[in-house]
């Protein structure tokens, strides 16, 4: 009787374990395709200007990488889109308003982001963004961004900030007035 309760036991085992090998798979559901992204096309690599000043000042800088483009966004809590003016194009070298001193900007490119508002409070003349002149701009970090390599402080010069943005290579970009921000963008690829 041992042997025969061994006997099936052993056969019922083996039905199971084979049962589960050829039971059909069930596959796993699909992840749903990705849409293709299309981008932006146009913008263009000449230099972009907006004739209009504030007195309200810049208090940051901060950067951001999109599908398409990477971003760079100057804060200016207060000013109206109307009164953002700027200059923002390619230039050889960033050199400081003022002095003159020419600043290195690593990346294939540089582009001079030219920003009409001050980063002082007009009235005491208290710097109101941490930005040393020089150096690469505090709290940017842009590891891993496709085209931005470098920033850099230029100062601020009779109400008018001014900044170096390193990139890869000469690509399109475009100029985004908003309230509170001047926004740059740089495409990946032309």
């Amino acid at each position: 009787m041992m042997r025969s309760t061994t006997v099936w036991a052993t056969t019922a085992l083996l039905t199971v374990t084979l049962g589960a090998s050829v039971a059909p798979a069930v596959a796993a559901p699909a992840a749903a395709p990705r849409a293709a992204v299309v981008c932006p096309t146009g913008w263009g690599s000449l230099g972009k200007t907006y004739s209009a000043s504030t007195t309200e000042s810049v208090t940051n800088v901060r950067t951001g990488r999109h599908d398409c483009y990477d971003r760079f966004v100057i804060d200016v809590p207060g000013a109206s889109a109307a009164r953002l003016g700027f200059s923002v194009g390619y230039v050889d070298q960033l050199h400081q308003d003022g002095s003159g001193r020419p600043i290195p900007v690593g990346g294939g490119a540089i582009i001079e982001v030219r920003v009409d508002a001050p980063a002082y409070d007009v009235d005491t003349g208290a710097s109101t963004y941490p930005g040393r002149v020089a150096q690469p701009l505090p709290g940017v970090n842009l590891t891993g961004y496709r085209t931005f390599r470098d920033t850099r402080y230029a100062g601020s010069f009779e109400g008018v900030t001014q900044f170096g943005l390193g990139v890869r290579a000469r690509l399109p970009f475009r100029v985004l007035r908003q309230t509170d921000h001047l926004v740059v963008d740089v495409a990946h690829t032309w």
